[in-house]
């Protein structure tokens, strides 16, 4: 069936761009902060999730008659965050570095290899599929394709009353009455509940699949790059509306992207990833003017700054040398370390672990530092008890680093080389 014309669901405002003004339309920054305010940072808020050292292995078998396990895909190998209530976290890195399956590995689509995903009380990852039912309406995703991840047989009131009556939300009279109250919520109009998904555009699609995630009151929602198919003012569009709904209901948000600009604006605290593990995490400020590892300093150095063009001139540009290795065998030691500057002997040998150098700020490198700041000698290597090169120092004495998914009290200074307790 031929998908009608674009104004029969909705303004073409909303969908389409002059052919002559695509060079010259403002940026998504500027259209995000027209209407909201980027979120802010509250240290002190509770958390509503914490993921403590998640792994999410995949076999991988041999071919023939016998397929014998010969190894693993090592897609999130010990991640540790937490999310505060009806706050958000991003959480950005390269195509396949784990983001997606790390948000599916948390609403408990796929089945975790190890660690701990607390939701309140109650881990998700030891609950079976009957008890996770009353926790599905707490816990919601919102799908990276519009396309495929809504039935194209099924109308959108059967779409998004589907979770309705699944969980017996409301009585049975009333679903169509709460599937337009959502479609409305979400900017649609509520008479088109008996269209099906071909005959909306992209944006619409997206806000029908947030309807849906919307349609159980959820506590957290976990949104797997809900923007990156869409249009730039379309993008502005759906990413005021989940800030506006945020607002609203109280929602907390897992936000999975890897454009730099959207997660500035949404998430007041970004985690990033590298190859199945976290590299950095810290508020946003702090990430965006000090970033400490060489791989956030590269994806940054990657994005287009808007201030930096207004008054003239460009960053330098990292640019990174080298394949992603392979997870179902990555490097020894530190992973980016195949495709780092920074990297020496240390670095194949032992793992940086992910320590706290600031108030609200983690990362995972032996030579952590800001951009042309780095030390000359490994900053972990005494807590660690090795020596420069990563051998054992029998004469050092390893110091116990905390590995947990909140922030501390207590943090390593790294111009001073010491732990500082305020």
């Amino acid at each position: 069936m031929a998908e009608p014309h674009e104004s029969q669901t909705e303004p073409a405002a909303d969908n389409t761009v002059p052919a002559g003004d695509v060079a010259a339309g403002p940026s998504l920054e500027e259209l995000l902060k027209q209407s909201n305010k980027p979120a802010k940072f509250d240290p002190d808020a509770p958390s509503i999730l914490t993921v403590d050292n998640l792994e999410m292995y995949f076999p991988v078998r041999s071919t023939g008659v016998i397929r014998r396990k010969i190894g693993d895909v090592k897609a999130v190998d010990g991640i540790s965050l937490s999310i505060p209530r009806g706050g958000s976290v991003g959480l950005v890195g390269e195509s396949g570095c784990g983001k997606s399956t790390a948000g599916r590995a948390i609403t408990r689509l796929y089945k975790p290899t190890g660690g701990s995903v607390k939701f309140g009380d109650r881990d998700l990852v030891q609950l079976s599929n009957r008890e996770l039912k009353p926790l599905r309406r707490d816990v919601q995703m919102i799908f990276q394709d519009p396309y495929s991840s809504l039935n194209p047989r099924h109308s959108v009131g059967a779409i998004i009353g589907a979770p309705l009556r699944i969980h017996n939300m409301v009585p049975k009279n009333q679903t169509l009455k709460r599937v337009q109250e959502l479609l409305e919520v979400v900017g649609l109009n509520p008479e088109h509940y008996n269209r099906y998904p071909n005959e909306f555009s992209g944006g619409q699609r997206q806000r029908i699949g947030i309807a849906r995630s919307l349609a159980l009151q959820p506590k957290l929602i976990v949104a797997d790059e809900p923007v990156s198919a869409l249009d730039v003012s379309i993008q502005a569009q759906v990413i005021n509306l989940l800030q506006d709904l945020q607002k609203e209901f109280d929602i907390a948000f897992l936000f999975i992207a890897h454009d730099l600009a959207v997660v500035r604006h949404f998430c007041p605290q970004i985690a990033v990833m590298y190859l199945g593990k976290i590299v950095e995490i810290a508020d946003r400020e702090t990430l965006y003017s000090r970033p400490n590892h060489p791989y956030t300093q590269a994806l940054l150095s990657a994005a287009p700054d808007v201030k930096q063009a207004a008054i003239g001139g460009r960053r330098e540009r990292i640019r990174l040398t080298g394949e992603v290795p392979s997870p179902i065998n990555p490097p020894s030691g530190c992973r980016f370390r195949t495709r780092c500057p920074l990297a020496r002997e240390i670095c194949a040998k032992v793992e940086p672990p992910l320590m706290q150098i600031g108030p609200h700020h983690k990362v995972a490198c032996h030579f952590a530092g800001e951009l042309g700041n780095q030390p000359h000698d490994p900053v972990t290597a005494r807590m660690l008890g090795v020596d420069n090169s990563g051998n054992p120092d029998p004469g050092a004495t390893p110091t116990q680093i905390e590995d947990s998914p909140e922030f501390s009290d207590v943090w390593f200074d790294l111009k001073e080389r010491r732990t500082v307790k305020p």
